[in-house]
């Protein structure tokens, strides 16, 4: 093993606890501190101890088998026998992503069990699952987003091994893995990273609490910090992406910005292991710098989450108009997100109270991720209710043909595929009770926006409010969650199937709508998607001469000439009969 190293520039003294024996560590260039005297081995437990402070964990450690504040585990990365040598994942292009919290998914709230539904998630047509959170964070259960040991694969979960293992099995079915990560602000409990250097700015401040420092004085190991455990996830666990939470948090004002640095560095990571990576930005800027090419001043991020479609989708499925939702529910706003990703284009937003957003010119569809849910969207809800409890089983179909006959990358939240019933609500389990209920109270007054009222809200602490949240995985098999899987997997089976859904090309996506009639189509190609959001049957016009019906969601449509028939809160695809002929699944008709 490598010598131990720590980055402490303040501190006079810096020595390391094994086995109950202090070893003073040598300061060496920039602020390091290094143990020269012996190698520490796989399985070594050890502790830092900066001049006369308590020993704490080590910042960059691998493993923490005993949580946030427990000592460090030494972790031999090369012990791990991979099989996926040959492995290369699908484009990002033509990913149908599922994103996933590893403790709710299944009962056991492990790694290992996630392996148990690969068959589950290959049946449905999953390329790539996407992760919740999985480093250190405190207690027996929470989301991963108020992480401190960003180096360290929770235990609880399986810790290094056993994400390892999971990866490795993934990529043995064909399946590639992407890693949501935090880089814009870390949990409270167990944090000492201000304890090593000045890892935290005093000029900003994030919505969590104090921002990162990634431009001011000693920002450039702050930034070393960061891009080496993203390196690391990429390299050492063998994920095909990364997912960056909320990266209009990462405040720098830098020449290069933080994510450029990123993403030409994993560029650079790529070429050396011969993998194709990529790396997604959670982003509600609606700048397009974002996920422009570095070449032409973007900071060169594959991809994004596309909150606009999403809120647009919802609005119009549910009426809702509270909070930041009063921006949308039109058909017009619907029709405006499927073709240029961005509702807010520098159009005035009365929720901001000022213009937001800029129009994105020469990008792809496949530069935007959609979807309907995602774990925000429902688990900040003050119920954790998911769409399926917000609406009728008709437009929850509406609502995944649009999504998965759009011009963007799907992407499904866990359970969401079968309508499941279970909600997924906020959940933590902090030790110290006073921060416990301040997370608690900080809650209440957030939703205040919303209307929503704060004695509805579960207690996240509660572990009622964690296992209430976890997938049921038997209801699949009765209606009608049944139908409504059923109505999934032949969507996707679908949208594989023609060529022009795989299109990217936001300028060939035609829009058309009434918004007092309620009903909208869309047309991709020789395909058309025609929806009925009234409560009563009606015939629309749509532009497909002799269209012939592919898929429906109810029975009774009729398609005649350029006219169809709808049934209430009802979607049909067509296509035009003179178009080339496809051949197409017996499960798709």
């Amino acid at each position: 093993m490598e010598c131990l190293r720590i980055w402490a520039p303040g501190a006079r003294e810096v020595r390391i606890e094994i086995g109950g024996i202090l070893r003073h560590m040598e300061r060496v260039e920039g602020g390091w501190w290094q143990l020269n005297d012996l190698p520490l081995e796989h399985g070594t437990d050890y502790a830092v101890i900066l001049d006369e402070k308590n020993p704490v964990p080590d910042p960059r450690a691998l493993w923490q088998p005993a949580g946030v504040e427990g000592p460090s585990r030494v972790f031999d990365h090369s012990l791990f026998e991979w099989t996926d040598n040959e492995w290369q994942t699908r484009p990002l292009s033509s990913a149908l992503i599922y994103e996933l919290h590893t403790g709710t998914f299944t009962p056991e709230g492990t790694f290992r069990a996630i392996e148990n539904h690969l068959d589950h998630l290959l049946d449905l047509g999953v390329s790539h699952i996407e992760l919740m959170p999985v480093n250190g964070f405190p207690g027996a259960r929470g989301w991963g987003y108020d992480g401190v040991n960003l180096y360290a694969p929770y235990e609880p979960y399986g810790g290094p091994e056993g994400l390892k293992h999971l990866v490795n099995t993934c990529h043995g079915r064909g399946m590639g893995v992407i890693l949501d990560v935090v880089y814009n602000h870390l949990g409270p409990a167990g944090n000492y990273l201000d304890w090593f250097g000045p890892f935290y700015s005093n000029r900003y401040h994030t919505p969590w609490g104090r921002a990162l420092n990634f431009d001011g004085e000693g920002s450039h190991e702050v930034r070393r910090f960061f891009c080496d455990n993203a390196l690391m996830w990429l390299r050492d666990y063998h994920f095909d992406g990364l997912r960056i939470d909320a990266v209009h948090a990462i405040y720098d004002r830098s020449a290069v910005h933080f994510l450029e640095q990123l993403a030409e560095e994993v560029h650079d990571l790529e070429s050396r292991v011969g993998r194709h990576l990529f790396l997604i930005a959670e982003s509600d800027l609606n700048d397009p710098r974002i996920v422009q090419k570095r070449e032409v001043g973007g900071y060169g991020m594959h991809a994004q989450w596309c909150d606009d479609f999403r809120h647009s989708l919802h609005g119009v499925l549910t009426g809702e108009k509270n909070g930041y939702h009063g921006d949308f529910g039109t058909l017009a706003d619907l029709a405006q997100a499927l073709k240029k990703a961005f509702v807010y284009d520098g159009r005035f937003s009365r929720y901001r109270d000022r213009h937001h957003g800029r129009p994105i010119r020469m990008l792809s569809g496949h530069n935007f991720l959609a979807y309907l849910q995602n774990h925000d969207q429902i688990g900040n809800r003050a119920r954790g209710e998911r769409s399926s409890q917000l609406m009728g089983i008709g437009r929850l179909k509406i609502a995944a043909a649009l999504i998965l006959t759009s011009p963007f990358i799907p992407m499904l939240f866990q359970g969401e595929e079968w309508g499941a019933s279970t909600p997924f609500q906020y959940f933590t389990d902090h030790q110290d009770p006073e921060l416990g209920k301040a997370i608690k109270n900080g809650r209440q007054e957030e939703f205040s926006a919303f209307g929503w009222n704060p004695d509805e809200i579960p207690d996240p602490q509660a572990v009622e409010t964690f296992e209430r949240s976890k997938l049921k995985w038997i209801e699949k098999e009765s209606e009608p969650h049944r139908s409504i899987l059923e109505w999934h997997k032949k969507l996707i089976r679908f949208r594989r199937t023609i060529p022009e859904l795989a299109d990217g090309r936001l300028d060939r996506v035609r829009t058309g709508f009434d918004e007092e009639k309620k009903w909208l189509w869309v047309q991709r190609g020789v395909v058309t998607v025609a929806c009925n959001l009234a409560a009563h049957p009606q015939q629309i016009a749509i532009p497909s001469p002799a269209p012939r019906l592919l898929l429906a969601s109810e029975p009774g449509v009729e398609a005649v000439e350029e006219k169809i028939r709808l049934p209430a809160d009802s979607v049909a695809i067509v296509r035009e009969e003179s178009g080339m002929e496809l051949a197409f699944p017996s499960s798709v008709r």
